[in-house]
Order: C-alpha cells, then structure tokens, then sequence
C-alpha cells in the first residue's frame, strides 16, 4: 500500500464520509458500446436524477448534498450546479474539510448509486462500470492522498474478478480500502471461494468494508416514512456468518469495517450469540476457537455519526472498534460546526479514547501517517 502521508499529525479523520458522482464518471470512461446504458444525470421538472439501468425511479441525490443547509432547504430533488463542489471536486472537498477542522476523510460512494451497479446481473455490465467509477475515485483521492483515502468497489461476479479488481487499484495513491455489497462469488452466504478474497486482504492489511448492509436487490425511490433509522439491522447477520464460517481462524489478521452502523447495539449483540453458543454448542459442536465474542472484539470495527448511548457505554464496547463519522455532505453531517458536536457528545471521555475513535482507528485501518 501507498505510503504518502507519513509525519503527518491526524486529529479528526472521518471513517465514512462519500463523494458526489459528477455526470461524467461512467459516460466518460466505458466503452462506447456501454456509454448508453452507463448510469447518466438526466433534467427531470423537479430537478435532476440518476437514471441507471435497471432500475425503476429516478434516483435524485438532493439528501446526500445538503449538509450545512437550513433546514428548510433541504429537499430530495436539486440541480447538480447548485450543489456543493466537494462532493465532485477534490480541490474544494480540501476546503471544506478544512472549514470543518477534519483532517481526512475515508470515502465512499453514494449508497443507492454504486447499489444499482452492484446488483446487476449483467456481467459485462457490473465489470465495466466498477473499473469506471474506481478510476474516477483514484483520480479524485490521488489530488491529496494523505488526506482522502479511497474505498475501492469489489466486483461480485466471481471471486477471481474481485481478487484482479482489488490488485488493479489498490496501489494507487490513496486508493487503501475496499467494500462489498456482497459475498464476492456472488450472493449473500459466504462460500468456501471467497477465501481467496479474504485471504488477499488479510496479506496486505487491507480492511474490509461493509457500508450499512449487503443487498442484492436494485435501490428504489424512498418510500419509507423516516429512512436510516436502523442501519445496523444487517450487521449482526454479516457478524455471524463471517465468525461462524471459520473466516477469523483461517485469516487472524483481517479487520472488517461496517460503516454507518453506530455501535450502542454491539455489547448487547454479543451477549446473545454467546449465550446462544453455550447453549447449542454441546450438541452442535460449532469447531470455534473462540467465543464469537471474542471474534467480534477483535476483528470488527463501526462507524458513527450520532450514537451519545454508545459514547455513555464506552466500556462494554472498547474505543478501539470505534470510528468518527461525518457522513458528509449526506444529510446526517453536522458540518461546519462538527467539533462543536463532538466536544458535546464526548464529554467526560478520556483523552486516549477520544483520541482513538477520531483519529487513531482510522489511522491503523487505513494507513494515514503511515
């Protein structure tokens, strides 16, 4: 892995923040036999929206552009011009971190977009347009390595493909990290296949990230009555298997990573799957090493934005599985005033926690000041 930002001194770094897709990321860079199927802004009378194959409704993007805006002017529908450059920009994402006082930045893509290409059933397709949108990204976190690292895109078609995807960009500048909207043999059960991913991984201390949950279904328009109030529904799942697969015993050095999951749940979590194995162990003889527990204490992190009972709770949980998320410019961001949030929310920490849940897990899953 890279090694740009060595001596740099970190105090925030956020462990889930996302980019902005400008129109030009997918048309620009596929084949010309794709460029009309490539996901494209279209002008709709409400404002504009991703129009990706496959996929029913437009997807506008106003929610996951809005952070520092009153709240009256935050609306689902926007024009891509009005919003914020930082999003599509690195230049101008460099400032607005700086007017936040953050000081990195872990980045991601936004949710319903990059879960249109990671669900399609189309080879080619899902191919082409994860090598486009992981060469925008490069180009985007390689203007300032030291500060933006990015999180690569894994193909699911086969695990060969995510194995040569993982070796395409992950020795570019800032490019340290890699997610999965599922297994990447295919679906949502691990199978034996996948080792050769995790084992990859593992050899080069490269986390594995999960954003909120894994899915195989297109993204829709959104219709609940208050989305993202439990992002941490699929996690647990994802725990489970991966511990109870044996992934931890045969590859002792890989962390995972579930980003926008907060963390008040996990202690409790824990002591269900441990009561649950005492129980059933005897009979079903599992083959674990260890308490599932203890996997989880050692080998998964989470990311938050607001979690004041997980903060009050620190010491069921350990500050080092915590990361700082702003989740900019998604509409849970508190920027600019970011700080102001945290120095509330962390009252009575200790100054070693804090440090490490702001800056120091970061550091060590994702290589800045290294």
């Amino acid at each position: 892995m890279a090694n740009e930002s060595k001596g740099r001194t970190y105090r925030l770094i956020s462990g889930d923040g996302h980019v902005n897709e400008s129109p030009d990321v997918w048309v620009d860079r596929v084949p010309a036999a794709m460029k009309d199927r490539a996901p494209r802004i279209e002008h709709f009378e409400e404002g504009d929206a991703w129009v990706i194959e496959g996929v029913k409704d437009p997807i506008n993007f106003g929610m996951n552009a809005c952070a520092g805006m009153e709240p009256e002017d935050m609306k689902g529908w926007v024009r891509f011009e009005d919003i914020r450059k930082g999003g599509y920009e690195p230049a101008a994402r460099l400032e607005e971190m700086d007017r936040d006082g953050v000081d990195a930045e872990v980045l991601y893509p936004t949710p319903r977009l990059s879960g249109a290409i990671i669900a399609n059933k189309d080879t080619d397709y899902h191919l082409t347009m994860i090598r486009a949108y992981n060469d925008w990204l490069s180009e985007f976190v390689g203007y300032a390595p030291e500060r933006l690292c990015g999180v690569a895109i894994l193909p699911n078609r086969g695990v060969e493909e995510a194995v040569a995807e993982l070796e395409r960009v992950c020795e570019r500048p800032g490019m340290r990290t890699v997610m999965l909207g599922c297994w990447p043999h295919g679906d949502l059960a691990i199978a034996p296949e996948d080792d050769k991913l995790f084992g990859a991984l593992a050899e080069r201390g490269i986390t594995l990230n999960i954003h909120v949950s894994m899915t195989q279904s297109m993204p829709a328009a959104h219709k609940a009555k208050l989305p993202g109030y439990g992002r941490f529904f699929d996690a647990p799942n994802r725990m489970i298997e991966m511990v109870f697969a044996g992934v931890f015993d045969r590859f002792p050095e890989l962390n995972v990573f579930f980003a926008e999951t907060d963390f008040g749940w996990v202690p409790y979590v824990k002591e269900q799957i441990d009561n649950n194995y005492l129980r059933l162990d005897p009979v079903s003889r599992f083959g674990l090493q260890q308490l599932p527990s203890e996997y989880i204490s050692r080998h998964f992190h989470f990311g938050y934005m607001t979690d004041t009972f997980g903060l009050r709770n620190l010491e069921y949980m350990g500050a080092e599985r915590v990361l700082w998320s702003n989740d900019y410019p998604h509409i849970s961001a508190d920027w600019p005033h970011s700080w102001r949030v945290i120095q509330s929310s962390m009252s009575g920490l200790s100054q070693d926690d804090k440090q490490l849940i702001l800056a120091g897990n970061a550091q060590r899953l994702y290589g800045f000041g290294r």
